[in-house]
């Protein structure tokens, strides 16, 4: 199936998302649509699963001009769009989930066992094992993901869009995602796939498609180019002038964080401290504990053991405020789950911490509110419009800067960032990491939870690496190589520092 867009231009009032794009994909391709937030991805993605109507432009498959209405529209096309929000029911089956709305019926009467056949079926295409009876909200992230292409696959779809597909996907849970998209795609199947993560895209994608402020920029194979010409096409500069490979140490002598015999049922002997100034990275595959010890940082998970912040020890039942008032900030994974709350404006987003640490006053003071939103607006450089508009108006990259602020204005000395880069483009993470580095040399001590090397070596000072739940190495800046942290992370290496 060939799927054009010609001339697509779609406006939000005076703002132009889109702008005089075409695009183009043919039968069993796998593009790699790119692009930094905001620069016309997903609405151009949307507009061709009929989710948007565009103000200009047609579309047309395989050469016949098309008018894809609504979602419904698209299915009947063979075009679906797995969102990175996955739309599936949690107290539901997974085979009612499968047909949801689309259920098989004779006289009226629901074909359960037809229904069934037909799952087992499209698992048995995909090399899945899944229990068509089982409850979706007992599945892995992974199965969840699998769930939605086997979907498509129900109902004859021959063009998938994914959009951040791998997010909350472990290694060998991505190897085997990419595994089913090259079996489906030598089958006929086209995939249109969105992602920040540069090695999946030069692994699984055939060609590129880059935008940027809604334009159309670059398009060609994956084959002739490098991550570095991909990115500066992105971007529209060079990010040779982000190198952090000379990255000054401020940390000071004074301890602010002092964790002893910290344990929980996913970690054990935990032993650590974190000095004034100073960025510690904690990482490890997924299983490590690593998720686990930034919750129990701030007191959302329960731990044995001691925690003690400015010498002070930390009572055992604790609770998140606790640790909030005593300065330690979470700035959390999986952000749209766990960061925001997106019924709330920008401006409350913002305020939530402050009103629940440094809040004395009965009445909240709008002359206050906006003196904080305009200072931390300025000084993390956060692209808004009205901050009275929900949160979920803004950017991924925008959206973790405004949680930033958050913590900025009720003045956490130590920083928990738990991968802080998640659903980031490349721009907006530089900006992050830059940020990370000035909360150091300001005094602020930072913990950066991560499974990305790059991302690790651009900010720490020192590196714990975990397996299983215990510290395998202990590694100075000096020592930091991507190699050797991934022996230690999966156990082929023992260090010297290991708790075991």
């Amino acid at each position: 199936m060939l799927v054009e867009m010609k001339g697509i231009v779609m406006d939000f009032g005076p703002v132009r998302a889109v702008n005089n794009v075409d695009f183009k994909i043919n039968s069993k391709d796998i593009v790699g649509l790119l692009g930094e937030n905001g620069a016309g991805k997903s609405t151009l993605m949307n507009i061709l699963a009929g989710a948007l109507q565009p103000t200009k432009g047609k579309i047309y498959i395989d050469g016949k001009e098309v008018n894809i209405a609504n979602a419904h529209v698209a299915g009947k096309y063979g075009i679906r769009f797995i969102h990175q929000e996955l739309n599936l029911c949690n107290e539901m089956t997974v085979v009612e989930n499968m047909f949801l709305a689309q259920e098989i019926t004779k006289n009226g009467i629901t074909q359960n066992k037809e229904m069934i056949s037909r799952c087992k079926e499209v698992f048995e295409r995909m090399k899945i094992n899944i229990d068509p009876l089982g409850c979706v909200g007992d599945l892995q992230a992974a199965e969840k993901q699998l769930i939605e292409i086997a979907k498509s696959l129900l109902f004859k779809s021959e063009l998938i869009i994914m959009d951040e597909p791998t997010t909350a996907l472990s290694t060998n849970e991505i190897e085997n995602l990419f595994n089913i998209m090259r079996q489906l795609s030598e089958e006929g199947v086209s995939f249109i796939f969105i992602s920040h993560k540069m090695p999946e895209l030069f692994e699984i994608c055939k060609t590129y498609f880059i935008m940027r402020d809604g334009n159309y920029v670059s398009e060609g194979n994956f084959s002739d180019v490098v991550e570095s010409q991909i990115t500066e096409m992105m971007i529209g500069h060079n990010l040779a002038e982000d190198s952090f490979d000379n990255k000054a140490n401020s940390s000071q002598e004074e301890i602010m964080l002092s964790v002893r015999n910290f344990s929980s049922e996913l970690f054990h002997d935990i032993n650590f401290d974190l000095r004034k100034g100073e960025i510690i990275a904690i990482t490890g595959l997924q299983g490590s504990g690593r998720e686990a010890i930034a919750d129990a940082l701030f007191g959302a998970e329960k731990y044995t053991g001691t925690i003690k912040i400015n010498q002070k020890e930390m009572k055992k039942n604790a609770k998140i405020i606790d640790f909030m008032k005593n300065g330690v900030a979470l700035v959390p994974r999986m952000r749209k789950e766990r960061g925001i709350f997106n019924d709330l404006s920008i401006y409350d987003n913002m305020s939530m911490a402050y009103f629940n640490t440094k809040l004395k006053k009965l009445l909240i003071s709008n002359k206050e509110e906006d003196a904080r939103f305009i200072r931390e607006k300025e000084a993390m450089k956060i692209k808004v419009g009205n901050p009275n508009n929900p949160i979920t108006s803004l950017s991924g990259g925008n959206q973790q800067k405004v949680i930033l602020g958050r913590w900025l204005e009720a003045d956490a000395g130590i920083m928990l960032f738990d991968n802080p880069t998640q659903g980031i483009d490349v721009g907006a993470k530089f900006e992050i990491y830059h940020l990370i580095l000035e909360l150091a040399r300001q005094g602020k001590s930072v913990i950066v939870f991560s499974a990305e090397f790059p991302e690790i070596y651009k900010v720490a000072d020192r590196c714990f690496v975990l397996y299983k739940g215990e510290i395998q190495a202990e590694l100075k800046r000096s020592e930091l190589n991507e190699k050797d942290v991934m022996l230690y992370s999966t156990g082929a290496k023992k260090g010297v520092n290991a708790n075991v």
